[in-house]
């Protein structure tokens, strides 16, 4: 069982590696740099609803099922092509790493993708609110094969006109190659409404090209 158990974390490094190595490729050799300093929500901000605070190096969100609006932490900044990464623990709830979206007067805040991140299900697939909806979705057989449940899991998304890539501790789990979405926009975090919610983030950096 241990040598099955090496050579599972030795594979899992490996394609992290590769998956890192591609993007580093798209990205032309830019930096990799900080969207969060650990410290304070400097560069983001947030939308009514749900609750966003910074402790031990980490992005903390929070929300009961009592809160009918999605609690959206964005940046202030918009990006159109670049590589993003970090590394996300849900505990509860379901939640997303948002790209390339506008913001809307409703209760969910903003139009545009999301790449899924739940405590369970769906991880790694892409969403498009107010839009097609599921534009990939994965199955539960997929997911238990990347997914630690509970635990920290890493995501890479690369957005390059209108090609996406989305990568969940090394596993490619949604790709689109001509996608017809919207191609510019800010980066945000979710807390999905009617939902007791809690998740963490932490480094987060993203390669803009």
């Amino acid at each position: 069982m241990k040598k099955t158990l090496n050579f599972f974390n030795l594979s899992i490094t490996i394609l992290i590696l590769i998956a890192l190595a591609a993007c580093n490729q798209a990205g032309d050799g830019n930096p990799w740099k900080p969207l969060f300093n650990g410290k304070t929500l400097k560069g983001w901000h947030k939308v009514p609803g749900g609750n966003w605070t910074v402790a031990n190096g980490m992005i903390i969100g929070t929300s009961h099922k009592e809160e009918e609006r999605h609690g959206i932490l964005l940046t202030d900044q918009r990006y159109r092509n670049f590589n993003l990464r970090l590394k996300f623990k849900a505990l509860k709830g379901n939640s997303g790493l948002y790209f390339r979206v506008d913001t809307v007067d409703s209760k969910v805040s903003v139009n545009g993708f999301q790449a899924e991140i739940d405590e369970r299900k769906d991880i790694g697939g892409l969403y498009e609110t107010g839009g097609r909806a599921w534009v990939v979705q994965p199955t539960v057989e997929e997911v238990q094969k990347y997914f630690k449940v509970h635990d920290w899991n890493e995501m890479i998304i690369s957005a390059k006109d209108r090609h996406i890539t989305v990568y969940v501790n090394g596993v490619r789990t949604a790709e689109l190659l001509n996608d017809p979405g919207r191609l510019e926009g800010h980066i945000g975090l979710q807390l999905h409404g009617h939902m007791e919610m809690h998740v963490m983030f932490k480094d987060i950096e993203i390669q803009v090209y």
